[in-house]
């Protein structure tokens, strides 16, 4: 079938915003007296919702209250400390010009997602944006939210693709029965990467349209 979607992750995939989660950790952190931690041991961490970040950094905080400490904080900081990967707006433009559906399906609160995209400039050239609240809280790596954007755009998983720059992104890609393409601009290595066999690995945001089948 012919590709007809094209459906990404947000945090390291689209955007660096490891700055603004770094800013956002250490400030729940520090509400309960608690060291920071470095960029990289956050980055580390992120991927798998805000719930399991919160329970790894303050383990002994209920979930509930980490989270919307969270939240309250992480609005004054996701604008200055996140940003666009070199190629994004462009690679973005000219996919929308071959007529792509173009999707985001993060394990990130989906209001930030949208905010972000917004602020980045980025918002209307996407057709569909998810988060773990539009599926019941069933985050990656279950497939349920790559199944309903599909499902809401008509479109069938052999006709999408799934790009991403973590093993969870190719867990859930398989799960959903969707070719998956990853990036080493994440938490995990190219070399780690590759060992999970994703249908491809990127250099670079804009080798997504030099892989591409030309129209």
């Amino acid at each position: 079938m012919a590709l007809r979607t094209l459906l990404f992750d947000f945090d390291g995939t689209l955007a660096d915003s490891f700055d603004a989660i770094t800013a956002s950790v250490n400030h729940v952190r520090a509400y309960h007296g608690l060291e920071p931690l470095s960029g990289d041991t956050v980055k580390s961490y992120v991927g798998w919702g805000l719930p399991h970040l919160m329970n790894v950094i303050v383990p002994h905080v209920p979930i509930d209250d980490a989270v919307q400490q969270y939240r309250m904080h992480h609005t004054s900081v996701i604008e200055e400390g996140t940003r666009l990967f070199p190629g994004v707006m462009h690679t973005l433009t000219a996919l929308r010009q071959r007529n792509y559906f173009l999707g985001v399906c993060s394990n990130k609160a989906v209001h930030f997602t949208r905010v972000l995209l917004g602020l980045l400039g980025i918002k209307d050239l996407f057709d569909i944006v998810m988060g773990p609240e539009d599926v019941d809280g069933r985050a990656k790596p279950l497939p349920d939210m790559l199944l309903s954007a599909l499902q809401r755009l008509g479109v069938e998983p052999a006709e999408a693709l799934y790009i991403g720059d973590m093993s969870i992104d190719i867990e859930t890609a398989r799960a959903a029965g969707v070719p998956v393409w990853v990036l080493p601009t994440g938490p995990q290595s190219a070399a780690h990467l590759l060992n999970l066999r994703p249908d491809r690995l990127l250099e670079s945001f804009p080798d997504v349209l030099r892989y591409l089948p030309v129209e």
